[in-house]
């Protein structure tokens, strides 16, 4: 007879394959999550307009989702312009971002172009499609 108190031991290989399907889920379903964060930071440091090259301002608020949606759409030129332009956020939540606004009349989701000595040289409120940035982006610098 046997002990009821007693449960019969998995064997090792059922043991060891279960971790392994369980690592394996959890290391794919991070990799998913991972792949669906934004690519790459964009730098913040306003003192790069007017410095010799190009620069694409996003306005940008945590608190709102416009600038998330531009952000976006900048992601997906970036590399296109990378070389050309320097993509800078303006965080509205930080003083510099704040100072950076009341200057310039921007909100949440306006990208700002200036040239190489600093002009602000066109505005996009929020724009809605790649088309729509990258045009912007090839009329302001004649590219």
């Amino acid at each position: 007879m046997t002990n009821p108190s007693e449960t019969p031991s998995k064997p090792l290989a059922s043991r060891w394959r279960n971790r392994l399907l369980t690592l394996l889920f959890i290391a794919g379903v991070s990799s998913f999550i991972w792949s669906q964060l934004p690519g790459g930071g964009y730098p913040t440091d306003l003192s790069k307009i007017g410095t010799g090259r190009p620069a694409l301002v996003l306005a940008h608020d945590s608190n709102y989702s416009g600038g998330m949606e531009v952000m976006y759409l900048m992601n997906e030129i970036r590399d296109d312009y990378a070389a050309r332009v320097d993509f800078l956020v303006a965080h509205l939540g930080m003083a510099d971002g704040q100072e950076f606004a009341r200057r310039h009349g921007a909100r949440d989701g306006v990208v700002l172009l200036f040239s190489g000595d600093g002009r602000n040289v066109g505005v996009l409120a929020k724009p809605q499609s790649i088309d729509e940035l990258r045009l912007a982006l090839n009329q302001a610098f004649a590219f």
